[in-house]
């Protein structure tokens, strides 16, 4: 029998993990068994807390579910489009460097025909998935105009902003009395280009056409919402920075047409219409195999 103890896993659920001392049963799926061990170490993988305990287990009684399936399906996976994956995966991950994915896997403590074999697996499951359930769903007119109506929150265009921004270090607050003088005579993108330490400094410390709320800080994000459009800020001081802005223009929001907003409709309804389906082949998978949970 294997001992746990917390030093071994992540510290998010390490006190959780002090309490298992003994490795033991945590299901049984037809005939085969999924051990607490296994279900700790898929928890490590997936950086999980301890909370996630039953749910980390429900997928991988999914996941057994739907390989046994494969199987009596007699659907193999061949090796050649395995290789091919993983060649993918190496170049748009490793930079084409087979050696730097053996070394993430070193680092991961992970052998690289375990590594092998669960990517085999993956694959079985995505192209189980497909076949049963993907490639059997659409999105029919009707449902398509119900989306649109019922969630037009999901198909408008936020509000867009351009607006300028000198940011000044901490060490760098003494400066916003010599700026906030200086704007008397100068431009406030020069100054920004003199003294910012935004990332858009160079170019004036302007943020064109942006919506506030996903490149600021709430707080910034926050002002530049109650700001006149040509107005200048007060300063604003977050984390020790320093932050000025100036409103340029402003965009209203506005809801997309039916139209424009066609091809988003449609991958939510499939989305919607394929998760719904997933769920009912589980559920029949589930009815079809004896599952004991320990």
């Amino acid at each position: 029998m294997r001992v746990f103890c917390a030093a071994a896993l992540s510290a998010a659920f390490a006190g959780a993990l002090c309490a298992v001392e003994v490795d033991s049963l945590a299901a049984r799926v037809g005939t085969e068994t999924i051990l607490k061990s296994e279900i700790f170490h898929e928890m490590q993988r997936m950086n999980a807390p301890a909370s996630a305990y039953a749910d980390v287990r429900a997928e991988m009684i999914d996941r057994k579910l739907i390989l046994r399936a494969a199987r009596e399906a007699k659907m193999t996976m061949q090796e050649w489009v395995i290789e091919n994956r993983i060649r993918e995966i190496i170049k748009n991950g490793f930079g084409g460097d087979r050696n730097k994915l053996m070394e993430a896997l070193a680092q991961r403590k992970m052998p690289y025909l375990e590594w092998h074999s669960r990517m085999k697996e993956d694959m079985i499951i995505q192209a189980m998935r497909w076949n049963i359930v993907d490639k059997n769903v659409s999105a029919g007119p009707l449902a398509m105009r119900k989306e649109y109506e019922e969630h037009p929150e999901r198909y408008s265009e936020p509000s867009k902003v351009t607006v300028s921004v000198i940011l000044l270090k901490p060490e760098d607050s003494a400066k916003r009395d010599v700026i906030s003088a200086a704007l008397k005579e100068e431009s406030f993108s020069d100054l920004a280009k003199r003294y910012s330490a935004d990332a858009r400094a160079s170019e004036g410390g302007v943020w064109k056409d942006v919506d506030p709320t996903e490149v600021f800080k709430s707080a910034i994000a926050d002002e530049i919402a109650k700001m006149p459009r040509g107005t200048i800020s007060r300063w604003i001081e977050l984390d020790g920075w320093s932050f000025l802005l100036r409103k340029d223009a402003e965009t209203p929001g506005r809801k997309l047409s039916f139209t424009e907003a066609y091809s988003a409709i449609e991958n939510n309804v499939r989305h919607q219409a394929s998760e719904k389906a997933y769920a009912a082949w589980i559920e029949r998978l589930r009815a079809d195999t004896y599952i004991k949970i320990y």
